[in-house]
């Protein structure tokens, strides 16, 4: 068993960034836009009521102060903001999931915060405080290895480890920079058969051509990617011809 997660509820008032309504047909988990770096408030309660009415699980997306940059600028932002920056949008989120019958399940950082704290501790930590002062049972999703899952660990937090199926990798196991060559990943049925290998057998292939061991509790393929449903799909079913099933990692 595997979950399969994507960041919904990216669109802006009148622009609509992928299908949500598709990929919540497919995915076990949402990881939803908090407002900061996508998602006006309607989109936001929309694509939790269509989470719910799909029994799929909420995730809280937070990020960067950054709608301009899509959150995926670094912001060199102190520790005391950002640990208010993230309660503020996990609780918003859980606002609106709780007027359609759900509720934020996890904690998922979005795009260059994502990234950052992979090694910066100290807005790593911050981020670990803000989960700890809205919502100690809440897990937390990260890139496996990185301080922000040690930090979130060692605080009692639940971690949950993750692999991402259209994004290339390095030779140390991060992601590539999505100003270089290779980061985002196109074709269907290579990234399918990507994400069999990172479940079964625990690795995946760098743009340096190199195996690289990866741990994937769950799976993310982004909503925003060109041809996102075809890959969910794809992932699916060979995932599922192999006898591996999709379930969410919180019940």
């Amino acid at each position: 068993m595997v979950d399969l997660n994507s960041d919904l509820g990216e669109g802006f008032g009148a622009w609509t960034l992928g299908d949500d309504a598709a990929m919540l047909r497919i995915v076990t988990s949402a990881n939803i836009a908090c407002g900061f770096h996508a998602g006006d408030p309607s989109t936001l309660l929309r694509t939790c009521s269509d989470a719910v009415a799909a029994d799929v699980r909420i995730g809280a997306q937070v990020g960067y102060h950054d709608l301009v940059g899509f959150g995926r600028r670094f912001v060199d932002v102190t520790a005391e903001d950002l640990r208010a920056d993230v309660i503020y949008q996990i609780g918003a989120l859980d606002g609106l999931a709780r007027s359609v019958g759900g509720s934020v399940r996890y904690v998922k950082p979005h795009g260059a915060l994502y990234n950052t704290i992979v090694r910066h501790e100290v807005q790593a930590r911050a981020v670990v405080d803000a989960v700890l002062a809205y919502d100690a049972t809440l897990p937390v999703l990260g890139l496996p290895g990185s301080v922000f899952l040690d930090i979130a660990a060692d605080a009692g937090l639940r971690t949950v480890t993750e692999a991402f199926a259209d994004r290339g990798y390095t030779a140390e196991g991060t992601l590539v920079s999505r100003r270089e060559n290779g980061a985002v990943l196109s074709d269907a049925d290579d990234v399918a058969r990507r994400v069999l290998r990172m479940v079964t057998e625990g690795v995946v292939e760098s743009v340096d051509g190199v195996d690289v061991p990866v741990s994937a509790d769950s799976v993310c393929l982004h909503g925003d990617t060109p041809a996102a449903v075809d890959m969910a799909l794809a992932v699916r079913d060979v995932l599922s011809r192999n006898g591996i099933t999709l379930t969410p990692f919180v019940s």
